[in-house]
């Protein structure tokens, strides 16, 4: 697979995510609503070819666009 390239928000929102963070907190941190918040997920899950949040982290960290 290519490597995969997240658009600066995307990429906030899956740190947060890491972080343990609720949908709930993550858009209070970025001052975005909760559903644009389940947007960038599911688009950067769509960008990656996984089901569920833990398919793209995992595949996130595989590629090195996040880190732990």
């Amino acid at each position: 697979m290519a490597k995969t390239i997240l658009t600066t928000r995307e990429k906030e929102v899956f740190d947060l995510l890491i972080k343990n963070k609720t949908t709930s907190e993550i858009a209070q941190a970025l001052k975005i609503s909760e559903k644009t918040v389940r947007n960038h997920i599911s688009n950067a899950m769509q960008k990656l070819g996984v089901k569920g949040r833990a398919s793209a982290v995992v595949e996130l960290l595989r590629l090195g666009e996040i880190f732990l």
